[in-house]
């Protein structure tokens, strides 16, 4: 076992939600030697082609992660190995912070095809593809925009990618939405957390009607130019907004959570040039951390 692979704990977390090694193929063969590989790429982000020899044909490595980022498979597996931890009651829904973090993008990352490639009828559009690749440009070039949701114990329930330039406030009912968690036992898979909260950014009319609406209680606070413009509309302008200031010091509990993932490297600079792929690769850098606690 290399440094970084997993360990004999996480493979038996893990391997029950892969899917199965046979198929035509033989082409899902020897999963654990690939998802090595895959981690070692996100923790060093190394390119594909650089890969070490333990770990096997490095096309074969970036294959598997490819097709596993455009149909949706890491996300499925992240929700399994969330649904399990649920289970033994390590999910801390007391507090989920939502927050963002910009991660500058490579040159590499860039000119993937704007047009829409020619394929075969039987093959379908990838699920996570996006027509704009998640690629945004400001003065300080390209970046690309990582939303996400965070439990108490600073691992990621769910996750959104767009464009750099993006605001955070609208994004936030999306990535809300996002939290998926199943029941094995039976029952709908949890959506809800008990309290949710957010920086002066995430400050809006619409996402504190979507909380209240749902029964959510939440901490965001106020910025001065609402709360002005509040008081000048009187009582036109609604009751001042809750602010609970020991609920709120728990907000750097999201923030350690995007400090956690951008220790991968991959995840600190995407090198993917398709959203799809990275959006995969911050899902695998995710599902390390929900194996590790």
């Amino acid at each position: 076992m290399g440094r970084g692979d997993l360990t004999n704990r996480e493979w038996s977390l893990l391997e029950p939600h892969l899917p199965p090694s046979g198929g035509r193929g033989g082409r899902w063969f020897d999963h654990r030697m690939v998802i090595n590989g895959i981690l070692f790429r996100v923790r060093t982000g190394t390119p594909w082609r650089d890969l070490p020899d333990r770990y096997g044909s490095w096309k074969t490595v970036y294959e598997r992660h490819r097709r596993w980022s455009a149909e949706g498979t890491w996300d499925r597996i992240l929700q399994a190995v969330q649904a399990e931890a649920d289970l033994a009651g390590r999910v801390d829904w007391g507090m989920v912070g939502i927050d963002s973090t910009s991660c500058r993008a490579h040159q590499h990352a860039a000119g993937a095809r704007k047009t829409k490639p020619r394929v075969p009828k039987r093959k379908a559009t990838p699920r996570n593809h996006r027509p704009d690749e998640g690629l945004g440009r400001s003065r300080g070039g390209l970046t690309c925009k990582v939303h996400l949701a965070g439990e108490g114990d600073c691992r990621p329930l769910a996750l959104l990618l767009t464009p750099g330039q993006w605001g955070d406030a609208p994004q936030m009912i999306e990535v809300l939405d996002r939290i998926r968690v199943p029941r094995p036992l039976g029952g709908r898979p949890r959506t809800r957390p008990d309290h949710v909260s957010g920086d002066k950014a995430y400050s809006s009319r619409r996402n504190r009607r979507y909380l209240r609406r749902r029964s959510i209680k939440h901490t965001i606070p106020e910025p001065k130019d609402q709360r002005a413009n509040r008081r000048r509309r009187g009582s036109a302008g609604g009751r001042p907004t809750g602010f609970d200031r020991e609920h709120y010091r728990r907000r750097n509990e999201v923030e350690r959570t995007i400090n956690r993932l951008k220790n991968s490297r991959a995840v600190a600079t995407r090198y993917d040039k398709r959203a799809y792929g990275f959006h995969g690769t911050v899902t695998a850098a995710a599902i390390r951390l929900w194996l590790r606690s």
